[in-house]
């Protein structure tokens, strides 16, 4: 029985869990249920390129496997980490010997495509494109930005989806019953396993991974506690410079502008907890302190740019709570993105409207010469005016019609604001 334990353990349990069938494979219901148009395809034998897109453990190599094996095609595995182009010239005479044989297709599947360059992705692309080859792709990474277009236009892309908890126990329990017909055989107590899937983190992979551990602690039955001990010290999906990464600052971003303070908060831990570098995230919120709040509450960027001083003055852990703070106060604060779209409207009209003299009025004259060619001519000097406004005085170039650019909202500081300068420009608004 030991040599029969040892001879089935010498592939790891997520390997040796693989489902040799549609039927058998756990989640992805969205693209694999009865009457969806994947599964459609597949059980007609309609072999398509494809390029499957989603987080590590959700079953991508899994499914490429049993695309092929449900179409009866030849299977070519390779990874972009080791692969070049000398590999994709030798799958190509294997597809050939293979269609030549006995007619099949073959299916070439390329795992961490993304990591391959443009020049290799374009090694490939005309076997694709004659039938020699079948590409699928697998990644983490959005497709938009590390495929080709050229490549992205011959293959369609499937995302998959984190999996349940639900989905997460179903295969941990299957998993445990397959080990006990081995001789590893062991109860799971009810919350057990629930542990192991919820610190899975969506990960098939990872879970597979915490339960063979936590079989071989097991003296009877994996426990709590020791479930407890196998997930300890996990992280959350967080790929510095990858697509979670921009998600997660998008989602930090956009709950403050929509005054969320719970959600800006839980989207800040998310990030720290995925081990982001809080000066990244402080630099952000200075960001949004500018564009989302700006002179509606100006103690707002004032208030970012002290927790990045306090930040650096404590470091981690302690200066965090100091970005929290100034997360949540910009959250709360008034909104206004008013400086933003001035400066945006004024840039563009600096780099359209060509290099406009500035008004002689406008310019300074510090020698005798300036003053006899006119320079600081007429003058209003605005201190010396009623309320320090010179009431019609044009300080736009003068071949350019003046522009309101900054339009104050109707919130916080900016209806001061907004009310000053209508009473002495005169207007309605």
């Amino acid at each position: 029985m030991l040599d029969n334990v040892a001879q089935s353990r010498s592939r790891p349990l997520a390997d040796r869990m693989r489902p040799g069938t549609l039927a058998e494979f756990v989640g992805q219901t969205h693209l694999l249920a009865t009457g969806k148009p994947l599964r459609q395809l597949l059980e007609g034998g309609q072999l398509h390129s494809m390029v499957l897109w989603g987080p590590p453990g959700t079953g991508k190599t899994t499914l490429a496997r049993l695309v092929a094996a449900t179409c009866d095609a030849e299977f070519i595995a390779l990874s972009a980490v080791m692969a070049g182009v000398k590999d994709i010239r030798t799958a190509v005479e294997r597809a050939r010997a293979v269609r030549e044989a006995d007619g099949r297709r073959t299916v070439l599947f390329l795992d961490e495509v993304h990591r391959f360059n443009k020049a290799q992705q374009d090694a490939f692309l005309p076997w694709v494109e004659d039938g020699t080859l079948v590409f699928i792709g697998a990644t983490t990474e959005n497709p938009s930005f590390e495929l080709n277009n050229a490549l992205l236009s011959r293959a369609r892309v499937y995302v998959l989806k984190a999996l349940g908890v639900d989905d997460l126990l179903q295969l941990l329990e299957r998993a445990r019953a397959r080990e006990a017909s081995i001789g590893r055989r062991a109860r799971a107590d009810p919350k057990a396993l629930e542990i192991i899937a919820k610190s899975a983190d969506g990960d098939a992979r990872r879970a597979l991974n915490m339960l063979d551990v936590a079989l071989d602690l097991a003296d009877e039955t994996i426990t709590g506690d020791i479930a407890t001990e196998v997930s300890a010290g996990g992280l959350r999906r967080f790929d510095k410079g990858g697509e979670a990464f921009y998600d997660q600052i998008s989602a930090l971003h956009k709950s403050v502008r929509g005054t969320d303070p719970d959600a800006a908060v839980y989207w800040l831990c998310r990030m720290l907890d995925g081990g982001c570098d809080p000066r990244y995230i402080a630099r952000r919120v200075l960001r949004m302190a500018s564009e989302d709040i700006g002179n509606a509450d100006p103690r707002a960027i004032r208030l970012a740019l002290d927790a990045c001083e306090t930040y650096e003055r404590l470091g981690s852990p302690e200066g965090e709570l100091a970005i929290a703070q100034a997360v949540l106060f910009l959250a709360c604060a008034p909104k206004s993105n008013a400086a933003y779209v001035a400066f945006d409207e004024a840039m563009a009209d600096a780099r359209s409207g060509g290099s406009l003299e500035v008004p002689l009025r406008l310019r300074n004259a510090p020698t005798r010469l300036m003053k006899e060619l006119g320079y600081g001519k007429d003058y209003r000097y605005a201190h010396d005016e009623p309320d320090a406004y010179a009431s019609g005085e044009r300080y736009f170039p003068d071949d350019m019609q003046p522009r309101q650019y900054y339009r104050p909202a109707a919130r916080g500081l900016e209806i001061k604001i907004r009310e000053a300068l209508v009473r002495l420009r005169g207007t309605s608004d």
